[in-house]
């Protein structure tokens, strides 16, 4: 089984280890300390959308629109054939901020052109679940419609959230995933303002993001967009569907501990872990690989590794685990679902992608993290993927090889 294009080149990237760290491109950026980032580019969203409404919509929403229109092409559905099954059929994308750069730019020109009657739709546009809206509507999918915003959790309880719509009965087919895109300067700059963002690393961007390496120094602020398509069993065998996974199971929980520190002791992600593990009755000792959360941080990186070997005892230095972030940096609500989307080409193709810059270990992150190469592997059945947000907000989603 192989993927379409655009999950193909970020999946040979990936096991290349090649980083898609670069300098911003995309917006003015030189009166920021910090100017790389994960910027999505060369993206024309006419090749989905008409240009007029191209036009009204947020980044986050276009990404959100091409996606879905490419997962449902991987899918081997047509728009015409979503519609007609379109009450069976639901939407659950998440996001942290949403299409947030139509807010900022209609009250920036509303405050310097003299309080003139701003642009009606502009502040609607800039709400949270208008990339799951413009999905919906898309498609003309007409069933359930979701937009978890969980900050950096989003795009993984999204997916899980979705997959209790097919357990449950109340749909054949769910678009999910997450997406984001608020690579802009204020956000940028509110964030190295908080210290934690990798710094100097200007003029060598693809080395700033090194998780769990001991000279690790913060994250790297991306944008992007992860969505699939979830299914039935029953309904993807009828069409002759390829199937590349199965969601076992999920879960979510709370730090209930601070609104941007993470809690030292992992309390949240232990509950996460468990009760994901739990949701797809197994056992820890079941899961042969975890995409960690990863981000670069100090803080979470030690955390993470503490809060697995909490859940997975001894064994926990047994199973690889790798950070996609190292090469991907940061897309907040859209990191989850593009790391679902790794987790389900490493089951597929039984192969786990690398952290990249991993030079200097960690006493506090002493794991397999699968340093610098792939690794072929065999047996490659069940995986754990971790998202971590701000606000103590944790997810964490099961899947299995078909």
């Amino acid at each position: 089984m192989t993927a379409l294009g655009p999950v193909k080149t970020l999946w040979d990237s990936l096991k290349a280890g090649r980083s898609g760290i670069r300098r911003i491109e995309t917006i003015p950026i030189e009166h920021v300390p910090v100017q790389i980032g994960g910027e999505v580019r060369d993206f024309n969203p006419e090749q989905y959308i008409d240009r007029k409404e191209a036009r009204r919509m947020g980044r986050a929403s276009q990404f959100a629109v091409a996606g879905a229109a490419m997962a449902i092409e991987d899918a081997g559905f047509t728009r015409e054939q979503i519609g007609e099954i379109g009450e069976r059929v639901g939407v659950v994308i998440g996001s942290s901020l949403g299409p947030h750069e139509m807010a900022e730019q209609s009250t920036f020109k509303y405050k310097t052109s003299g309080f003139r009657k701003p642009n009606p739709l502009s502040l609607i546009n800039a709400l949270p679940n208008m990339p799951a809206h413009y999905v919906s509507r898309f498609l003309q999918a007409v069933g359930p419609l979701n937009a978890p915003s969980t900050a950096c959790a989003s795009g993984t309880q999204s997916v899980g959230e979705a997959s209790e719509l097919i357990k449950n009965g109340r749909c054949d087919v769910v678009i999910t995933g997450g997406v984001e895109s608020v690579l802009q300067d204020y956000a940028i700059a509110g964030f190295e303002a908080m210290d934690a963002l990798a710094t100097g690393f200007n003029d060598r961007p693809e080395l700033a993001s090194r998780p769990f390496d001991k000279n690790r120094s913060g994250f790297v602020f991306s944008e992007g967009c992860g969505i699939v398509v979830l299914e039935s069993l029953a309904h993807a065998l009828k069409r002759g569907a390829r199937i590349y996974a199965e969601v076992l199971g999920h879960a979510s929980s709370s730090d209930a501990y601070h609104i941007a520190a993470l809690d030292p002791e992992g309390k949240g992600a232990v509950r996460c872990m468990r009760w994901a593990l739990e949701d797809a009755h197994l056992s820890p000792d079941s899961i042969n690989y975890i995409n960690a959360h990863g981000t670069s941080t100090p803080q979470n990186d030690a955390m993470e590794t503490l809060a697995i070997k909490r859940v997975f005892g001894e064994q926990a230095y047994n199973i690889p685990v790798s950070s996609t972030k190292s090469m991907l940096g940061h897309a907040l609500g859209g990191a989850g679902a593009i790391e679902i989307i790794a987790c389900v080409m490493s089951l597929v193709e039984q192969v786990l992608h690398p952290t990249i810059n991993y030079e200097t270990p960690d006493p506090d992150c002493d794991l397999d993290y699968v340093p610098n190469v792939a690794r072929d592997v065999k047996n490659l059945k069940y995986v754990l993927s971790n998202s971590f947000g701000l606000g103590g907000q944790n997810a964490s989603i099961v899947l299995g090889a078909i």
